[in-house]
């Protein structure tokens, strides 16, 4: 393997438990080519393990080992093996899971989702669209699926000057799978649909909201950036009516099946903004005994934190009003540049504008399924708080 050397900014940065290095950081690539397996070297050449290196995205290297090891098959294989036992020691009741997500599984760069007998694999990185072939064969030796789908057609890949594809690479994938999850049964495309099909990372969101729901006959929720259904569906068992709203008819459609599949009747979907629509209801004094909030990314990088926060302080106060005493707010963020902290502050002051007081009932995040490491933050994404009104 050739040798990249970085500088002591670089060094020091993987000495603090993170797995990248930055382009500014890389003093010497050593004639290293896009998506080579490479030795790391720190100023004075200690071996600092065993990276991919990236000819042009930002992100220069990704650490796959602290000690130098060829990256093959075996590697692959105990990796992707580990990941495989780690979900079966803590996911249950899903035939939908995330089997491998990048960083938190030690694979930077790579995405592999489980939907029933079929995977999606994502290759985000040149590392990891070069070794693609090795994975989906190890990936094949070790859990069998009945069809692996490579659905390379995230933007990011562009950074890495990769085409953005989509293809059977193993097996036959359907253009529908229908899974179960939650106890729900659940469709999905897994060419065209959210990530590589549904969001997964909220799976045990839903279980905790619906613990959560107020209980009674009148139990009016509204579920806001439905997608899928995700939340709607879940309060459904405990709603006498749920609206889910979202602005795109195409995610209705599907969360209408869902519901349909599920033999729910309780669930109204709606198209529309939900900023507009929750101003709208305010006006029209409607209440609602439990509000989910679970938008796109406010921030999609560092520089849009300061308008994310006003942004969720916004939809955070137009849900508030609407909520009646005793009622229920579920309020989410997967934008990683906004943290736990900013979005606690953020919501409190919505309160103090609203007149509403508080109190916390859960402080969580994504799934286990998508693993977080403490000394890399950027594993850590997703917040959902949920909060009663006194």
């Amino acid at each position: 393997m050739n040798t990249v050397r970085v500088s002591r900014k670089g060094a020091e940065r993987l000495a603090s438990g993170h797995v990248w290095v930055f382009a500014s950081d890389v003093t010497d690539a050593g004639g290293a080519g896009p998506g080579d397996a490479v030795v790391v070297a720190g100023p004075r050449g200690r071996h600092l393990g065993v990276a991919h290196y990236s000819s042009t995205s930002e992100i220069r290297l990704r650490l796959l080992s602290r000690r130098v090891e060829p990256i093959e098959r075996e590697f692959f294989r105990q990796r992707l093996a580990a990941a495989g036992s780690f979900r079966e020691r803590h996911v249950s009741g899903s035939e939908a899971y995330r089997l491998v997500h990048g960083e938190g599984d030690l694979l930077p760069g790579l995405v592999v989702d489980k939907y029933g007998p079929y995977f999606v694999l994502q290759a985000l990185d040149q590392g990891m669209d070069r070794a693609q072939a090795e994975i989906v064969s190890v990936l094949d030796e070790l859990f069998a699926p009945a069809g692996i789908l490579a659905r390379n057609d995230n933007a990011v890949r562009k950074h890495e000057s990769l085409a953005l594809t989509s293809e059977v690479v193993s097996g036959v994938v359907p253009e529908e799978i229908t899974v179960s999850m939650n106890g729900l049964s659940w469709r999905l495309d897994p060419r065209r649909g959210q990530k590589t099909g549904i969001f997964l990372d909220q799976r045990e969101n839903y279980l905790a909201a619906a613990s959560f729901a107020p209980r009674g006959e009148t139990v009016r929720a509204l579920d806001c950036f439905t997608c899928s259904g995700g939340f709607a569906l879940h309060l459904a068992r405990h709603a006498e009516t749920v609206e889910a709203v979202d602005s795109s008819e195409a995610s209705l459609a599907l969360a209408r099946r869902n519901a349909e599949a599920n033999g729910i009747s309780n669930v109204e979907f709606r198209q529309a903004d939900a900023l507009d629509l929750l101003n709208s209801y305010a006006g029209a004094h409607r209440r609602f005994s439990m509000i989910v909030l679970d938008p796109p990314a406010f921030a999609k990088s560092r520089k849009a934190v300061a308008g994310a926060l006003r942004g969720y302080k916004e939809i955070n106060l137009r849900a508030m009003k609407l909520l009646e005493r005793g009622g229920v707010l579920v309020t989410c963020s997967c934008s990683h540049h906004v943290s736990e902290a900013d979005l606690l502050e953020t919501v409190a002051a919505a309160s103090l504008d609203a007149g509403r007081t508080l109190r916390v009932l859960a402080r969580r995040t994504q799934s286990l399924d998508h693993p977080i490491l403490l000394t890399v933050p950027e594993t850590h994404y997703l917040k959902c708080l949920i909060f009663e009104v006194l």
